[in-house]
């Protein structure tokens, strides 16, 4: 129902990964401690994992409807909201409260794994 969707999100998350990956190595160089640029570079990584991963679920969605790809599909969003988005508006605001979901979004990414594989298994 959903695999096109995710096919377009991941494509879209990998462009604008790639477009922060820029920004991150131009850019934002003079404005952040090595430190705060290496956690940019961490959440950009990610974030290209997952995009691909997305894209991944969606392919396999096409061929095989599965309500655990779906789910592994939704999981990784999730993940790169919470975790790459995380980041990214700590650093772009200096609220640490952004911080606190950023373990919740990476358990989102273990999770959407875990689905993917169980949703091959059963196919």
């Amino acid at each position: 129902m959903y695999a096109t969707w995710f096919v377009a999100l991941g494509g879209f998350l990998a462009a604008v990964g790639v477009g922060l990956g820029a920004i991150g190595a131009h850019a934002l160089k003079p404005h952040l401690t090595p430190e705060r640029l290496e956690t940019f570079h961490t959440a950009v990584h990610y974030q290209m994992i997952h995009a691909i991963g997305l894209v991944m679920v969606g392919l396999l969605s096409l061929h095989h409807r599965s309500p655990w790809f779906e789910a592994a599909g939704w999981a990784m969003l999730a993940g790169i909201l919470l975790f790459s988005g995380g980041i990214y508006a700590w650093l772009a605001t200096g609220t640490r409260f952004f911080v606190h979901v950023v373990p919740i979004g990476g358990t989102a990414f273990i999770v959407g794994w875990l689905l993917l594989a169980v949703g091959a298994l059963r196919n």
